[in-house]
């Protein structure tokens, strides 16, 4: 593979989880992330270098080594781990929210309701309750409204909310249509 491929699929694979995140609108989001993971990497050796000498008086230079490779590794981890942590709580509060999605949208189907203003019903009444499933409903419909096939909009919903039930009933509507 050339070398400009391997990176442009790096950035393609860590905007998916800025998606799984619900912060990839962020402008340069990418970008920002590796920031603040270089800032971190010599930022947190500085302080030690900076304020570790003044409560520790006596460090051997290999003590010193040590810790400051362990905390560049610590600021190195912290931003993947922050990352980590934001998308299991944005999934797990979309797993909490999608079965009453479900049955708001089937009620709002034996009302006479179209697939399409269903789903933009419910994301306005789930507002409240759930914004993250209420935002990805609501990114549904206005790619919808835009003119996107229903399909390319429903797959589009499992790819950023990345959870396994969203993409099988995105998968059950675009074969039901």
């Amino acid at each position: 593979k050339p070398k400009g491929k391997k990176g442009e699929e790096d950035i393609s694979r860590m905007r998916k989880k800025f998606f799984h995140a619900g912060i990839a609108r962020v402008k340069n989001i990418v970008m920002l992330f590796y920031g603040t993971k270089l800032l971190l990497v010599i930022l947190f050796p500085t302080m030690l270098v900076l304020f570790g000498f003044a409560f520790f008086k006596k460090i051997t230079p290999i003590n010193l080594i040590f810790f400051l490779v362990l905390l560049a590794c610590i600021g190195f981890y912290i931003p993947d781990i922050w990352l980590r942590i934001k998308i299991g709580n944005r999934q797990d509060m979309i797993l909490r929210g999608f079965p009453d999605a479900m049955d708001l949208m089937v009620i709002c189907a034996e009302a006479g309701m179209g697939l399409d203003s269903a789903m933009a019903r419910v994301g306005e009444e789930m507002k409240m309750t759930n914004p993250p499933l209420s935002e990805e409903l609501r990114l549904m419909t206005l790619e919808l409204r835009a003119g996107k096939l229903r399909s390319d909009a429903l797959r589009n919903l499992g790819l950023r909310t990345g959870l396994e039930d969203v993409e099988s009933f995105a998968t059950l509507l675009i074969q039901t249509d």
